[in-house]
């Protein structure tokens, strides 16, 4: 595997997807690539720049999965404990046989408020909103009736389950175990823990500086328009956090060194617990792929005007990240690399 190799991989992969945001690529101390594309705002075409700090979505799992496990880690609750032995609020219709070990691999079977398999298009997400205004999502609490009253899909540990709802009691843990929101909870252990400068939760009608705004393509009007009305208003527990490609360095860097955990917690964490498909696995809030002797740690998220991915390659210490604020699929990208990084 020659660096050469992957700058060519991600500079054809870039002219062939015209990306907005930010890419890089790591190894030990060395950074290997790392450009940033497009504008993080687009009417007043003010450029994204290595330090911008650019939505994750569903990348938040492993922050909050990260939290979970630290919190495990100082011996506050085990993987195999009752959430409902956990939480404060009333879980109605939730199996009472759940643990967080079925939330964290997405196991539980519980009812989804944002079910993606039910989802024809991206725009039925739309129809949440209209009971329930994306100005209002700002509490963890708020989620719950959404969720709470669904029926049970399948047996807890039966079978992998993509669930939002999961990650959304994941994070009603930690409030109920650190009497802390769970944003803040994020930002004293995670965020300000391994001096991450460019990571938050942040509302989305009032971004700090050097905050991209999200962009996706209005067929009707044919133009661009900002991602603000289809997204809650602050980020919870199963999406939301704004980061930026350094951040994510250190990130991965700190769960290496066991700098948020011990080495048997992270032990756990990538073990591949779950088979999702061929080569493919799930660990403790983090996927895992695994074929002709490769193997990457990874993170995904997507929604709209965001598209995301990092990665940690064990076998040759090699971080890659991309943070998109449009609609271009990143994971393609992943899927690149993997083939080429050994």
């Amino acid at each position: 595997m020659k660096e050469k190799q992957i700058i060519d991989t991600i500079c054809n992969w870039n002219r062939n997807n015209d990306f907005s945001g930010v890419i890089s690529v790591s190894k030990e101390k060395e950074l290997i690539f790392q450009e940033a594309y497009g504008y993080r705002n687009k009417p007043e075409k003010l450029l994204n720049n290595v330090n911008t700090k650019i939505a994750i979505a569903s990348g938040t799992k492993l922050f909050t999965a990260l939290a979970i496990c630290k919190l495990i880690d100082k011996g506050l609750f085990s993987l195999n404990d009752r959430i409902c032995d956990l939480i404060d609020q009333d879980l109605k219709t939730i199996n009472k046989k759940v643990t967080v070990f079925h939330l964290l691999t997405h196991t539980s079977g519980i009812g989804d408020y944002l079910d993606e398999d039910l989802l024809v298009e991206q725009f039925d997400i739309l129809k949440l909103y209209e009971n329930h205004p994306v100005h209002k999502w700002e509490s963890l609490s708020y989620y719950l009736p959404m969720f709470n009253e669904l029926p049970q899909k399948f047996n807890p540990g039966e079978h992998f389950d993509y669930s939002n709802a999961g990650f959304i009691l994941l994070g009603l843990i930690i409030e109920s175990i650190s009497k802390n929101t769970y944003q803040q909870y994020i930002l004293q252990n995670i965020i300000s823990s391994l001096g991450l400068l460019h990571t938050g939760f942040y509302r989305m009608n009032n971004l700090p500086e050097n905050t991209a705004i999200g962009y996706l393509y209005n067929e009707s009007l044919k133009e661009f328009e900002s991602n603000v009305l289809y997204m809650p208003i602050m980020g919870g527990s199963d999406g939301g956090i704004f980061t930026s490609a350094s951040d994510l360095e250190k990130l991965w860097k700190g769960i290496i060194s066991n700098n948020i955990f011990s080495e048997k917690m992270k032990k756990q964490i990538f073990e591949k617990h779950i088979i999702r498909d061929e080569c493919k696995y799930y660990g403790l809030g983090i996927y895992i792929r695994e074929e002709l002797h490769r193997k990457a740690y990874y993170a995904i998220g997507v929604d709209f005007g965001v598209n995301f991915f990092t990665a940690y390659f064990p076998k040759c210490d090699i971080i890659a990240s991309a943070l998109g604020n449009m609609e271009k699929n990143t994971l393609t990208l992943f899927q690149e690399l993997f083939l080429l990084i050994k």
